[in-house]
């Protein structure tokens, strides 16, 4: 291989490792879902959230935990954002496991996002659980 050919190779896993790096740091304090995602979400969790979880997302004391409190943002800090879409996609409701779309989930998690004030951003939260690995939910910035 010639000089050159060494320094491509060099560079170009020098760029897979920084473009690698630059995924694994991003956070939901990065606008990781849409206001409109976050509506569409509000009137899902009107539909099949709310009877556990409550009107303000507290809980009901008897199992379905807050969705806004200290210990749901400690429950979660350092857990990629693929964790929780697939607890939510295969543990709710809990009356219908399993039964919300991806897009659904997607759409509550934007939802839970903008109730914990997490910022919006211009592109929708994904619903690949893979893509979804790489973003860390992280409780403050």
């Amino acid at each position: 291989m010639t000089r050159f050919g060494q320094l491509l190779v060099v560079f170009a896993t020098g760029a897979l490792v920084a473009m690698t790096i630059r995924a694994q740091e991003r956070t939901v304090w990065d606008g990781i879902y849409t206001d409109e995602q976050a509506t569409r979400g509000e009137a899902l969790y009107g539909e099949h959230c709310v009877r556990c979880h409550g009107a303000t997302l507290q809980g009901n004391g008897e199992g379905a935990k807050s969705l806004t409190d200290a210990t749901f943002k400690s429950t979660w800090n350092g857990i990629s954002m693929g964790a929780l879409f697939d607890r939510v996609r295969l543990s709710m409701p809990q009356d219908k496991p399993g039964s919300l779309t991806r897009q659904q989930v997607a759409d509550l998690l934007a939802f839970i996002l903008r109730a914990n004030k997490f910022p919006a951003g211009k592109d929708e939260l994904v619903r690949q659980t893979d893509l979804l690995n790489a973003i860390v939910f992280k409780s403050e910035k």
